[in-house]
């Protein structure tokens, strides 16, 4: 998890971000998780695609959510601007958080990855 400054909140999150040019969705899962925790990340599954409409902007969201293993840590490493701190919590203290939660989507992910949704890499095609 992230802690991140939206609009003056602290929110909870997933690190999350936007695809650069030429990326792939993989090469930015790893790279967004760096820049965003200072920890080395391997993807190894999927765990779903997800749609959200914002309630009050109407924009629409698509995420992608990733499980696999964070492998090494960068503590020198400065974090992305608007992130506070890495942090590690047990699923239910996201749970009772969830007004902290930047969507309803990062509850979503969780309770899809307890309920065992894994799909492999290789459905992702560049």
């Amino acid at each position: 998890m992230v802690e991140e400054e939206i609009r003056g909140k602290m929110t909870l999150n997933q690190p999350a971000g936007h695809l650069e040019a030429d990326e792939s969705l993989i090469d930015a899962v790893i790279r967004e998780t760096q820049e965003e925790t200072a920890w080395q990340f391997k993807p190894e599954h999927l765990i779903g695609i997800y749609r959200w409409i914002h309630p009050l902007k109407g924009d629409t969201y698509i995420r992608y959510c990733f499980s696999g293993q964070a492998t090494q840590h960068n503590p020198s490493q400065p974090l992305d601007d608007d992130i506070h701190q890495a942090l590690w919590l047990p699923y239910e203290q996201i749970e009772a958080r969830q007004a902290d939660l930047r969507s309803p989507l990062v509850l979503q992910c969780f309770q899809d990855y307890m309920a065992g949704h894994r799909y492999p890499l290789d459905i992702l095609h560049n």
